[in-house]
């Protein structure tokens, strides 16, 4: 009986510690960006789903391989895309793609990437909105700054705008028409 009263008297005591912990805590903020000004999009335009991670890589052949042969990924035959000057590859997954970007020359963006970053790296995320036009439009009103004046033609056959990183907590992020 001694042993069930020193067990209670344990459990309530860290009951009463975890109360204390609980109201001296103190609030966390919100984490805000270097731009207080951004806000929630309006029912202009809507963010959709994630849909795909692009990845620069130095050699697209062998990481093409790698993703098909080792990994065992579906993967798409190479797709030139001289418009944005690249090479893609998608690795298609279960609920999202990979985009493996090699330059197509030498101004390449993904070449001056990969100049700086010699084993490659993920490059940028690209996120679907179901209005690309209306986004461009309301992103400019909110000072987040594009990287070309008007939407290009992506590899998906769709147009895309690319939002310049230190708008975007560092992450260079592409918006695709759904």
């Amino acid at each position: 009986m001694a042993s069930l009263l020193k067990a209670v008297a344990a459990v309530s005591g860290a009951v009463g510690l975890f109360s204390r912990l609980q109201t001296s805590a103190p609030k966390v903020k919100a984490l805000s960006t270097s731009q207080s000004s951004h806000q929630v999009a309006g029912p202009v335009w809507n963010l959709g789903r994630l849909n795909h991670v692009a990845i620069a890589v130095p050699d697209l052949e062998k990481a093409k391989a790698f993703y098909e042969n080792v990994l065992g990924a579906q993967v798409s035959e190479v797709v030139p895309v001289p418009e944005h000057g690249v090479s893609v590859v998608f690795v298609n997954l279960e609920n999202t793609k990979m985009e493996l970007l090699h330059p197509l020359g030498n101004d390449s963006p993904i070449a001056g990437f990969l100049q700086r970053n010699k084993a490659g790296g993920m490059h940028h995320v690209c996120i679907e909105v179901d209005d690309i036009n209306a986004s461009v439009m309301d992103l400019k009103e909110k000072k987040i700054r594009i990287l070309s004046e008007d939407p290009k033609i992506g590899a998906h056959g769709k147009p895309v705008i690319f939002l310049h990183p230190k708008d975007c907590g560092g992450v260079l992020v592409e918006l695709e028409q759904a």
